[in-house]
């Protein structure tokens, strides 16, 4: 079995489990070398602790399905014919009694199919355990990682340039979109938040078409690019015009925040004494009211994956594990700061993926 493929194998025998069954998405990717759709047809991927695997895949994805080199048996099904057959002849090839899933990605639909032709099936949920894998980044993907922040990074200096008090959010926006497809993403890791004024103490706001940016606003860009698959996921706050003194000291708050983030960060520490270092700078300031979130979250082929850096997470973290470091501090009606870098974790310390300044910007 490919070695990739085969770490699942031994997903399912450290587990005591009969197999693994992927459907698409960022594990499916990673374990075939190949992206497929998740709609309304279901795909599916059965590795077994022994033996050759096989998958569920609809008819009009074969020509794609062979790019794959898939080394066991595949069951095509067609629209005209519904997919029952194929969980049927699944049932035949693969016979399993425990199937452990990937919980926050196997729809209902799939999980009923496969009960439905495997009466006695006990699925588990072993999200932690599948996803697990993609923790530890190799030198290639922590490549595709820095390409696509190097091309975050050059789009936010590009609208940068441009931004000026009149503007609506949904402008800067449209111009932050552009401008990351111009300097050569793939694709968005999700939806960008662009939020001014007491819109930028909303952590996930949206942008508004009817608010015109004002001098002495907040504005708070969280975005990023995908290349090759993987996620960039960066915050900047600026200040259009000037900034107050309050404005000052927040911001001055969140950066020694994330500074300390770099300070404790190493192979082998935990999670939950990220979080608590960080946070214990915010919970120790002024402000401590206006803290909203916990620290950050693994980054790689998903924007949000394991690990999540929060307290109660006493997960240590190896070397090669990618996180956010992103503390903020929002006002409800005021304003909100977040500084968000990317933060490669190493056997002696660490090091910063992002390298856009993070000292207090004046910009329009």
């Amino acid at each position: 079995m490919p070695p990739r493929l085969d770490e699942y194998a031994q997903v399912a025998r450290d587990l005591g489990v009969d197999a693994v069954a992927l459907v698409p998405g960022p594990n499916f990717t990673r374990a075939l070398g190949h992206s497929f759709m998740s709609n309304e047809r279901p795909f599916l991927a059965v590795i077994p602790a022994e033996g050759p695997p096989a998958a569920i895949v609809p008819n009009l994805e074969l020509k794609s399905w062979e790019l794959v080199g898939f080394p066991g048996t595949t069951h095509d099904w067609r629209d005209q014919d519904g997919y029952m057959g194929a969980f049927r002849a699944l049932a035949q090839s693969h016979p399993v009694r425990r199937l452990a899933v990937e919980g926050q990605v196997m729809r209902v639909f799939v999980h009923h199919a496969l009960k439905a032709a495997m009466p006695d099936l006990e699925i588990i949920d072993a999200e932690r355990e599948i996803s697990g894998l993609r923790m530890v980044k190799t030198a290639e993907e922590i490549a595709a990682l820095e390409e696509a922040i190097a091309i975050s990074e050059r789009a936010l200096a590009r609208v940068l340039e441009d931004v000026r008090p009149g503007q609506t959010e949904t402008q800067v926006e449209h111009a932050l979109i552009q401008a990351l497809f111009a300097e050569g993403a793939d694709g968005m890791a999700f939806p960008p938040i662009v939020a001014a004024g007491d819109n930028s103490a909303r952590p996930h706001a949206h942008a508004r078409a009817d608010y015109a940016i004002q001098p002495g606003d907040a504005l708070l860009f969280d975005f990023g690019a995908t290349r090759h698959g993987f996620c960039a996921d960066i915050t900047r706050t600026v200040f259009i015009g000037q900034a107050t003194e309050e404005a000052r000291a927040v911001y001055d708050t969140v950066l020694r925040a994330n500074l300390k983030g770099f300070e404790v960060t190493r192979a082998g520490v935990t999670a939950h004494e990220i979080d608590d270092a960080v946070t214990g700078v915010l919970e120790a300031s002024p402000f401590a009211d206006r803290i909203r979130t916990k620290t950050g979250h693994g980054l790689g082929r998903d924007v949000h994956e394991a690990p999540y850096i929060m307290r109660g997470n006493h997960m240590p973290l190896p070397a090669g594990t990618v996180y956010t470091n992103e503390p903020g501090l929002y006002g409800p009606g005021a304003f909100g700061v977040r500084i968000e870098d990317d933060v490669l974790v190493t056997e002696t310390g660490c090091r910063s993926l992002t390298t856009f300044p993070k000292d207090l910007m004046i910009v329009g």
